[in-house]
């Protein structure tokens, strides 16, 4: 891999400022390719489990993200509970799955990001926010209009609709997609996200449409484009070989990728022995060998010790 670089890895229903538009969304939810067409309005829970109003578990300057993300300050992330999957390895279960946080009206979003900027944030990092897109769109046009210059990164698991990315067209600057399946059995089997890899190629292509090739600054921080993480998984070696292969023939050699290496068996993982041990050093190396193979030109990869709880934020 040329340029390796590390990294770590009872009350009123109605949202606050919202349009009709936002509010036609909410009464039959299709945000995410599950559509699942409940009317969150009406308290109905979908398979996310998201209501009516965004729910944020944790907004931090967070620097164990890729060194073009995290530089010197930190990420502003803000961590979102809920999740359109159910990974049974998730490091974030208490958020994902058990949805720890606090619900927010769309101005105290707004506030958020202008705050996690003045505490000298290189970019807004929202962090799972694929159920609350209507959401964002009013807080981080109000957030632009009210000073915000850093890049908003959309940071995804890559199961999205079209029709939300494209809601989003003109307001994030840095998709950062973990493209984390190619074949249906394991995306069904560990995520409950059936056809997960058409639905996430689809939706990596859109984002490659709106955004480009990663650039940067100066100073080696991302300003905008498109950052395609790979989790490789025990056992997965070979599926992550054909991950890349897709990147090789669908997008331009330039794409960057962030092949992770910081699996740990945690939360649920223990229901499945193939996947309930770390990943090996040999199972990685063999991929990060064919990237190099393939030709691929820019990629982050990690040490093997970043397969730890240690860098999990504390929700």
């Amino acid at each position: 891999m040329n340029s390796r670089t590390e990294h770590e890895k009872g009350r009123n229903n109605s949202p606050g400022v919202a349009g009709e538009g936002f509010l036609a969304t909410l009464t039959s939810c299709r945000l995410c390719p599950r559509a699942c067409g409940v009317n969150r309005l009406a308290g109905e829970k979908g398979f996310c489990r998201a209501g009516v109003r965004p729910r944020v578990a944790l907004a931090t300057l967070h620097h164990w993200e890729e060194p073009c993300l995290s530089g010197s300050r930190g990420s502003g992330a803000v961590f979102f509970s809920y999740c359109n999957l159910r990974c049974a390895f998730c490091q974030n279960y208490r958020i994902s799955w058990q949805g720890r946080g606090r619900e927010m009206e769309i101005e105290d979003l707004t506030a958020l990001f202008l705050d996690l900027q003045a505490q000298g944030a290189h970019n807004i990092n929202l962090v799972s926010a694929t159920p609350y897109t209507p959401m964002l769109v009013p807080a981080l046009r109000e957030a632009k209009k009210r000073g915000l210059k850093i890049p908003v990164v959309y940071n995804c698991n890559a199961y999205e609709s079209l029709e939300s990315l494209r809601s989003l067209a003109g307001l994030v600057d840095i998709y950062l997609p973990d493209l984390k399946y190619i074949d249906d059995g394991p995306a069904r089997r560990y995520s409950q996200a059936p056809n997960y890899f058409s639905v996430a190629t689809a939706a990596i292509l859109e984002m490659q449409r709106q955004v480009g090739i990663l650039t940067f600054d100066a100073a080696g921080l991302a300003r905008r484009g498109l950052l395609i993480r790979h989790l490789v998984l025990p056992g997965q070696a070979e599926a992550a070989c054909r991950v890349l292969e897709w990147v090789k023939a669908n997008l331009p050699r330039e794409t960057y990728l962030s092949i992770m290496a910081q699996y740990v068996p945690v939360w649920q993982a223990q229901r499945y022995p193939e996947i309930n041990r770390r990943l090996t050093a040999a199972e990685y190396e063999s991929v990060l060998e064919y990237f190099d193979a393939l030709g691929l030109e820019n990629g982050f990869c990690q040490e093997l010790d970043a397969a730890t709880t240690d860098y999990i934020p504390n929700f």
